[in-house]
């Protein structure tokens, strides 16, 4: 190892050394099981969804059936076709997913969270449109816990003067 004794000394040892690394990095290559598909599990406060995409007519079949008939808000369905509008890639990948637990609402942010993660596996090149619009980033917010002494997480009992 060199002697190092200034900044000077320390910017020229770093230096010489980050292009190597910068170089080794190569770009991200599809990742594909020997189906075509791609898979990803999406998480959004209780509910956890297995979500694999593959290329086809844009049909989504949640827990075995259609978008309409599981998610009937118009809500929920605006938010599951979301990865799809910001990737530009609408009507171009079949999504087949299993969720459970939580509610409708946590099911469709991890069916969200889910296709986001496998289209950007599926296709390396969407990543930066949906990272950029942060759907790849789990949504952490969960339900506080209830403490004791307490009637939820924070509300007190109603206090009586007498």
């Amino acid at each position: 190892m060199a002697d190092i004794k200034s900044l000077d000394d320390l910017k020229a040892a770093v230096g010489t050394a980050a292009p190597a690394a910068a170089a080794e990095a190569a770009p991200r290559a599809p990742v594909r099981d020997k189906l075509g598909r791609s898979y990803a599990t999406g998480k959004r406060k209780d509910a956890v969804a297995r979500v694999w995409v593959k290329p086809g007519s844009g049909k989504v079949t949640v827990n075995g059936k259609e978008l309409n008939a599981y998610f009937a808000r118009p809500v929920l369905q605006m938010i599951l076709k979301q990865p799809f509008q910001v990737a530009n890639v609408e009507g171009q990948f079949d999504v087949y997913a299993t969720v459970a637990g939580g509610g409708l609402s946590g099911q469709a942010g991890a069916v969200k969270h889910g296709i986001s993660k496998a289209l950007q596996l599926y296709e390396p090149a969407l990543r930066g449109a949906l990272k950029a619009a942060g759907f790849l980033t789990r949504d952490s917010r969960v339900v506080e816990r209830k403490k004791y002494g307490k009637a939820k997480a924070r509300r007190s009992f109603q206090f009586s003067k007498r």
